[in-house]
């Protein structure tokens, strides 16, 4: 049995209180089961018992066998100091505080409706990416939204934690931080690395230098990636390659840069190429030198998307690669790619800088820009549309995402409001 189970069991009262005892046959009185406690340290705070005649406010440490206090180090550990009582399956072991008197202990085997725990077994245990998919429809539609939101905040919250911690290698620098997420995103999946990399070899501010420059910007960022160590009777090739030339001897970069084979050409369409993407991303930063600042004050979403509608300088309508010219005119970037942006660097930017200066309202703003972007269509998505839980949105898409990758998956139903309605008993 998971001890997650027996949070659940705990957090709920989903057992037998009847003439509730200690091990030791002491009447117990739960007046308050604490707070789940998810990081280190005992598994409920702030519980409120009353264990024989004293009442008492502390913490509530949770084990399937009671030697699991042994096993996990409490006894050696100051924080479980404060621990009230000790809620097991199984007592097979006296557990003794540090002054030497026995830890009141309540033991929950035989107070657990046996069919409960078997609809548990019976969810965490089916092989379904999606454990409840034969139940899921069985749950109320508003316990289905709630879970929704639940999984979205998680997602961009968890993001916002990752933009915190650019922000301190960058000494918050909302502009340069965004500048290396973005470049990110420019790499999509299958160039996501190197053109980060890219991005801390041509720090933003070196770029600016530049910034009134288009030929002086993309020199800088081909030449950094290693798409100009090679010679071609191309005018637009020899161009850039004597500008970087001089900028990669002027600022000292041959040391940080790229070679050609970190880029990935197969299996990606021509418009996906790395050299078209940094064409774009090099016009982005010629165009919008202090782009953040304009994704801030953006409030619709045709002010933010006009932001990427950029189009390369015009080599780039005509060629993917250098010296190799197509027939084919080349677009600007689609609404594919602008949709994957807004929903992968501009709305986690937004929830982050929102939350960091309690600012609800751009938080508000970014949850709106996801609501109006058509719904991402992957494998996850599908699985739930074959369930009948369409996807209106990227803000319904997202959800499902953090929703697989960090419930179903890992079989957290426990978490999950839609989990926990369906094991929840229908008589308590």
């Amino acid at each position: 049995m998971q001890e997650s189970f027996l949070h659940y069991i705990w957090q709920f009262q989903y057992f037998d209180r009847r003439d509730l005892t200690t091990s030791d046959g002491e009447p117990v009185e739960i007046f308050q089961t604490g707070l789940l406690n998810n990081d280190s340290g005992p598994d409920f705070s702030g519980a409120k018992l009353r264990i024989g005649s004293m009442d008492w406010v502390g913490n509530v440490e949770i084990h399937v066998k009671a030697s699991g206090w042994y096993d996990h180090g409490h006894d050696q550990d100051p924080a479980y100091e404060n621990v009230v009582a000790h809620v097991v399956l199984v007592e097979d072991k006296k557990v003794i505080r540090s002054d030497g008197s026995a830890m009141p202990t309540v033991v929950l085997e035989n107070r657990i409706d046996l069919s409960l725990i078997d609809r548990f077994r019976n969810l965490v245990e089916n092989p379904s990416s999606i454990p409840c998919e034969k139940l899921f429809h069985s749950v109320d539609e508003l316990i289905h939204h709630s879970m929704m939101d639940k999984a979205l905040m998680q997602r961009l919250e968890s993001r916002a934690l990752k933009i915190n911690q650019l922000l301190e290698a960058t000494h918050n620098d909302w502009e340069e931080v965004t500048y290396q997420l973005m470049a990110r995103n420019f790499g999509f999946k299958v160039n996501y690395e190197p053109f980060f990399q890219l991005a801390n070899s041509v720090p933003r501010k070196l770029l600016l230098k530049h910034g009134d420059n288009l030929t002086q910007i993309e020199a800088l960022l081909f030449g950094q990636a290693g798409f100009l160590d090679f010679g071609l009777k191309d005018e637009y090739f020899k161009s850039l390659q004597q500008e970087y030339k001089s900028l990669s001897s002027k600022y000292n970069l041959t040391n940080q840069k790229l070679k050609r084979d970190h880029w990935k050409f197969m299996r990606l369409r021509p418009a996906n190429f790395p050299t078209i993407r940094i064409a774009q991303f090099a016009v982005l930063y010629h165009k919008h030198k202090n782009l953040f600042s304009k994704l801030v004050e953006a409030q619709t979403e045709n002010q933010l998307r006009s932001l990427f509608e950029v189009n390369t300088s015009d080599y780039w309508h005509h060629h993917y690669r250098f010296g190799r010219k197509t027939a084919r005119s080349i677009s600007g970037m689609g609404s594919e790619s602008i949709d994957n942006i807004i929903i992968n660097t501009v709305v986690p930017l937004l929830v982050a800088y929102g939350k960091l200066n309690d600012d609800q309202l751009i938080v508000e703003k970014a949850l709106q820009f996801l609501q109006g972007i058509v719904a991402e269509k992957n494998k996850i998505t599908k699985s739930w549309d074959a369930l009948g839980y369409k996807p209106r949105s990227a803000f319904d898409s997202q959800a499902l995402i953090e929703l697989n990758n960090n419930y179903c998956l890992k079989r957290k139903c426990l978490n999950c409001n839609i989990g926990i309605a369906i094991l929840k008993p229908a008589v308590q």
